[in-house]
């Protein structure tokens, strides 16, 4: 039987989106495809603007990701104007950062990945959801996330000015004094993200690691894919989110490729794929060769999880012990003095934990530095602009922002390479396999098959379509099926 299975609809934030399943001839899955029908021409509102606009303008223009996109487009404007902020100014940068971290990961698990993920991925799925979710886990989970956000949102507010859409980064500096009260305001939030990090570690370990059916799932051949990862690292080679060196290394582990931002463009390329509403990046050096995985194939991962393999470990104790922890658990030896990959997606959300206890790690370390009350927060722009990159890593994925610039200080020329971007094809590699274990010789078991999609298509949390569970007791995931010519055979039930 040929034919296509569609998911259809599930709510987003920058438009509708599908997944079509496609079928051969013997009713195997044989391609997926994406689409997202909305058309957003973000790049082409920015051209003609004032250089120094774009900060505060892409905070605004991708509020559900805004203060990444300020970091990444502060730092372009760093270097489209050639000047380098002074340590203080970075310091206090990655500590407003960090504290976006914290909460944007905490987030993202409660909310999406972890709430499916923590319950029975054949249950219903009106019960993966945040709600069913805390009455599981009881009230003292549910206060401690909103107390998460609550302080630091807080703590970012006092520190940009507005908890929302900043537009305090420019270009050389950072336009608000940390004083000793707003210093002090940062450790004691900080020293709370340690404490709620390690809760959410300790649940996850209770919920998820003791279970040993979680532990067959994220080990199951259904979600393992080996490929290429990408990470930002310090001089150590050390997981950092804010500034550093873009490190590659191979399903092997062996590094790849280690290069500046300015040179992302001599190792990162895009494919445009046909009936496909999304590019796909790979790795200029491999090649595309499709939606395969391997050393081979030019697709590589900039997920949290990926971010932990491209490192040699973590700059913070706490999170260096849980980066040891989940290398272990998982069965990885070490060779070269580093780790093995971990090909496991699902793993994903054990490492956006870990990240999220070192960021609040950083956090405390970056408050109690004494430079960072100095009165300096801006250096003298001297040049005129010219071009200018900036990355961050993103909770989603490498965060580029590429801008050109006239003599008058106007956008020319401006590339956003969203951190989903990079995951396009693991994601849609992924999804195929998880379908190709529910339907085999046009039979479908439908039984788990739209949990175990959203499951592994969450566990990226792609930002170009934030799905959001529903508290009603109906699924926002829609499957039709249809034959060899197209013609509709059944819906699969809410």
């Amino acid at each position: 039987m040929t034919g296509n299975h569609k998911s259809d609809p599930l709510e987003c934030q920058e438009g509708l989106r599908k997944i079509n399943i496609f079928l051969n001839d013997e009713g195997d899955v044989s391609n997926i495809s994406f689409i997202v029908p909305t058309l957003h021409k973000i790049e082409q509102v920015c051209i003609g603007r004032p250089v120094m606009e774009m900060p505060h303008m892409t905070s605004r223009l991708f509020a559900s990701c805004s203060k990444a996109h300020h970091m990444a487009s502060t730092k372009a404007l760093d270097a489209l104007f050639d000047v380098l902020p002074t340590t203080a100014v970075r310091k206090i940068r990655e500590m407003y950062y960090m504290a976006y971290f914290v909460m944007e990961h905490a987030n993202r698990f409660y909310a999406l990945g972890g709430a499916g993920f923590m319950k029975k991925s054949e249950a219903s799925p009106s019960h993966l959801n945040i709600q069913k979710l805390l009455n599981q886990a009881g009230n003292e989970l549910g206060r401690q996330v909103i107390a998460c956000q609550r302080r630091n949102l807080r703590a970012m507010r006092l520190l940009a000015g507005r908890g929302a859409n900043p537009k305090t980064g420019i270009a050389g500096g950072w336009r608000r004094h940390v004083t000793k009260e707003v210093q002090e305001l940062f450790i004691d939030v900080a020293r709370q993200n340690i404490a709620f990090a390690q809760f959410c570690l300790k649940l996850f370990a209770d919920e998820v690691l003791a279970n040993e059916k979680s532990i067959n799932l994220i080990f199951s051949d259904t979600f393992t894919q080996p490929t290429y990862y990408m990470g930002m690292v310090d001089g150590n080679n050390r997981v950092n989110f804010y500034d550093g060196m873009i490190r590659v290394v191979a399903p092997n582990g062996d590094e790849f490729a280690k290069f500046y931002q300015y040179d992302y463009q001599k190792h990162i390329v895009e494919a445009v794929v046909l009936q496909s509403g999304i590019n796909f990046l790979y790795l200029k050096q491999v090649g595309w060769k499709g939606f395969e995985s391997g050393p081979k194939s030019g697709v590589y991962c900039a997920t949290p999880l990926a971010r932990l393999n491209a490192a040699d470990g973590m700059a913070t104790p706490l999170a260096q012990a849980e980066f040891e922890k989940i290398y272990e658990m998982l069965g990885r030896v070490r060779g070269n003095g580093r780790y093995q990959p971990i090909h496991q997606p699902l793993a994903n959300q054990w490492a956006r934990l870990i990240e999220l206890l070192y960021a609040a790690e950083q956090m405390e370390t970056l408050a109690k530095d004494p430079e960072i009350t100095h009165s300096t927060t801006r250096i003298p722009i001297m040049r005129r602009p010219t071009e200018g990159i900036g990355i961050v890593a993103a909770p989603r994925g490498l965060l580029t922002h590429h801008y050109k610039a006239n003599k008058q200080g106007k956008v020319t020329h401006i590339e956003l390479t969203m951190g989903t971007t990079n995951n396009h094809a693991p994601i849609l590699m992924s999804v195929k396999k998880a379908s190709q274990t529910f339907i085999i010789k046009g039979k479908v078991q439908t039984k788990g098959l739209r949990n175990r999609i959203e499951m592994v298509f969450r566990a990226y949390d792609p930002c170009f379509c934030h799905t959001s569970r529903r508290s009603q007791d109906h699924s926002p995931l829609k499957i039709t099926i249809h034959d060899e010519k197209g013609e509709f055979i059944t819906t699969l039930g809410q």
